[in-house]
């Protein structure tokens, strides 16, 4: 790209790095290639080709990022994802970017970025029962996959651009997590922790000693917080207003929330612990909250910028 001290956007990635190399047909009508199935009749040997993209992938890539290939071992699971995440740094784009022509096969991040979009979709189709959705050129193939929440159509190359942008929003691993991982979760296979209709009060004092008393006597079943619960210094210092406790999944999960001075916190935990955390920004008044909503969701609500929100999550979290 060209040397200046510009954002390097997902825009800029695209068209800089990737656009010069699409063929004549897809830059003429790129909407009409990216919607137009590239493999009708399912010939084994173009998706046998992304396969192939993705094993170099992993030949290349702890090289790339300068690692050992133990300390990266991308082996097709969701873990693998998100090691990798972790080492996709704005230094480690960079110093692709230095390598190569920029706009021709030569380019390192070029070749990274194609063949990461190869073993993303991998680790779906292979890890999760997913399937190709094979288009052209090839890196812009959508990985299929049908979940309890519906048919998801992911395209996993754009996941790429957009995490390593400056202005990235998520990372590849936080796409993959909510588009792949806990769409595909199993919360059924979860033992149960209480009785889904267990009354749980409010918790208005709160500090970490209390919380966990709390726990001890309305939930006794739930032993332990888990090692990835936020320590008692962390949890102390958001200064919750309240907490507030739901059983979901026919009580399967725990969901712990409440709002902060910075905005409404949540926790999701399951009888071994602490599952995972998800954190909205908005306004102390009125006090945001998540409730029950039909089927497998729940409801956050909030306002934001003095505007009332609301949208819809599965029970089990992002």
């Amino acid at each position: 790209m060209s040397a200046s001290n510009a954002a390097v956007t997902a825009e800029s990635l695209f068209r800089e790095v990737f656009w010069p190399l699409y063929p004549d047909d897809a830059r003429a009508d790129l909407g009409r290639a990216r919607s137009t199935n590239a493999n009708p009749a399912r010939n084994p040997h173009l998706e046998a080709h992304l396969d192939d993209a993705a094993r170099v992938f992993v030949a290349m890539a702890p090289l790339a990022l300068g690692l050992r290939a133990e300390d990266l071992t991308l082996d097709t699971t969701d873990a693998s994802i998100h090691r990798l995440s972790m080492q996709l740094t704005k230094e480690a784009r960079d110093r692709l970017l230095a390598e190569g022509q920029v706009g021709t096969a030569d380019s390192a991040l070029f070749n990274f970025v194609v063949h990461g979009a190869a073993y993303v979709g991998a680790c779906i189709v292979h890890g999760h029962g997913g399937r190709w959705a094979v288009r052209r050129p090839l890196w812009e193939s959508l990985a299929l996959l049908s979940t309890p929440a519906g048919d998801l159509e992911l395209p996993i190359f754009h996941w790429w651009l957009k995490a390593l942008a400056d202005d990235a929003r998520a990372t590849l691993a936080d796409r993959y997590r909510t588009h792949v991982e806990v769409p595909r979760a199993a919360p059924l296979a979860l033992p149960v922790i209480a009785p889904e209709d267990r009354k749980l009060p409010k918790l208005t004092n709160v500090r970490f000693d209390v919380f966990c008393k709390y726990l001890r006597a309305n939930l006794p079943e739930l032993k332990d917080v888990g090692k990835d619960f936020p320590s008692q210094e962390r949890f102390d210092e958001l200064g919750f207003k309240h907490l507030s406790f739901m059983l979901v999944g026919g009580g399967r999960m725990l969901v712990v929330s409440g709002p902060t001075p910075y905005g409404l916190h949540a926790y999701w935990l399951t009888r071994s612990g602490f599952e995972k955390s998800a954190f909205w920004p908005c306004d102390a008044v009125p006090a945001p909250m998540i409730r029950r909503a039909e089927g497998d969701k729940l409801e956050v609500m909030m306002s934001v910028g003095g505007r009332l929100r609301s949208f819809e999550l599965l029970y089990w979290g992002l």
